[in-house]
């Protein structure tokens, strides 16, 4: 793993009045993401907002993170990244941090070159802030291709893939300068035929990854463990308080063991997407997942890293989390034996709710990552 340095860029937290109070700048108003065919018309009333520094093309934040991914990405005009993030912009993923949009130009023209069809498509945009905060946007696709060209993985393939991603950015005056992006990379190799593993401990051997953890705000995460007793926090019965909903549900969850909290918050129809082609339809399941990450690092300590979200009590909320975790690989189960290697696991959760329960969650985590770190000679 290397350790460097890393020049601090992390974008000041939004205040709770930085949060829009309602969906009329939402993807749904804007009319979706597009389909296999085309990226939908800009809707003729389009609602505007303040985009100071913005392309004048841009009436919303909305408008700007689903057209600039669609001409990055499907018209090919991939320079435009020099317009869209800045030149010293931070960008996490998998393997690490990406810095600077040389960089992001260069990683964009290797997907395109191994995926030359590739076609992505919004299906969630949740954001925050304004001009002047700057704008947060997390932005999950779905990422569709055939792999007819060269990868980081392989030679071609000849086979088609389906995944999904979560990307969060923050933006100002028509730049992106920070980002943490998880892409569905162990779904991704699965589907090309390739032993994740193998491949996962080729690419980490050659120490071409890192720095992984990242930026945690409190150093590392601490749980209080012995005579200190970890944390209770108390869970609202209604989402007056979007942010210390969240808070108390990551601790009393993840850091406090107390699963059964699963009952309480989640709806009992919960749809759950996670990495990896992970899909789970109610509690039951969900509950067996979480289970079972905690069971493989048992000393695992949670902290939420950044958290934002649209909408209001009676419409329901869309909500933003990024967290970042450190546990030991101490217990049997998905990773394989036990390697007692310390790991950093990081994501993006965004939850739908209403009615006081979180009827969706889509989580999208290193899972590649976590198998590099576990099995990578280095």
């Amino acid at each position: 793993m290397k350790n460097k340095k890393i020049k601090d860029r992390r974008p000041q937290a939004l205040k709770d009045r930085h949060m829009p109070n309602n969906f009329d700048i939402s993807l749904k108003a804007y009319g979706g993401g597009g389909t296999a065919k085309s990226l939908n018309p800009i809707p003729k009333k389009l609602k505007s907002q303040p985009m100071k520094g913005f392309e004048v093309q841009y009436k919303n934040i909305i408008d700007y993170i689903v057209r600039i991914t669609y001409h990055i990405w499907e018209d090919k005009n991939i320079g435009y990244i020099y317009d869209t993030y800045s030149n010293d912009c931070r960008v996490w993923d998998e393997f690490g941090l990406q810095s600077g949009s040389e960089k992001i130009v260069a990683d964009t023209v290797h997907t395109n070159n191994a995926f030359p069809d590739i076609r992505l498509f919004a299906d969630e945009v949740i954001w925050a802030g304004d001009d002047n905060a700057s704008f947060h946007t997390s932005h999950r696709t779905i990422i569709t291709g055939t792999n007819t060209g060269y990868s980081k993985f392989s030679e071609p393939t000849g086979k088609s893939v389906r995944l999904f991603c979560i990307a969060n950015c923050v933006a100002k005056n028509n730049e992106i300068y920070y980002e943490n992006v998880v892409y569905d990379t162990a779904a991704l190799i699965k589907q090309l035929g390739l032993n994740v593993n193998q491949v996962a401990k080729d690419i980490a051997s050659k120490g071409e990854i890192g720095p992984f953890a990242p930026d945690f705000k409190n150093s590392k995460p601490k749980r209080k463990t012995g005579k200190a007793k970890p944390i209770s926090f108390e869970i609202p019965e209604k989402v007056s308080n979007v942010r210390e909903f969240v808070h108390s549900i990551f601790n009393t969850i993840w850091n406090r063991r107390n699963f059964s909290a699963i009952d309480h918050v989640y709806s009992d129809n919960i749809v759950f997407e996670g990495s990896t082609g992970r899909l789970f339809k109610g509690k039951k399941q969900l509950r067996s997942f979480i289970i079972s990450i905690v069971a493989s690092f048992p000393d695992l300590a949670l902290s939420i890293e950044d958290i934002y979200w649209m909408g209001n009590e009676q419409d329901g909320y869309l909500v933003s989390i990024r967290w970042g975790a450190i546990g030991a690989h101490k217990g049997n189960g998905y990773y394989g034996a036990p390697t007692d290697k310390e790991c950093y696991i990081w994501g993006i959760t965004q939850w739908q709710i209403e009615n006081n329960k979180i009827i969706k969650e889509w989580t999208a985590f290193n899972e590649f990552g976590i198998l590099m770190q576990l099995l990578g000679d280095k």
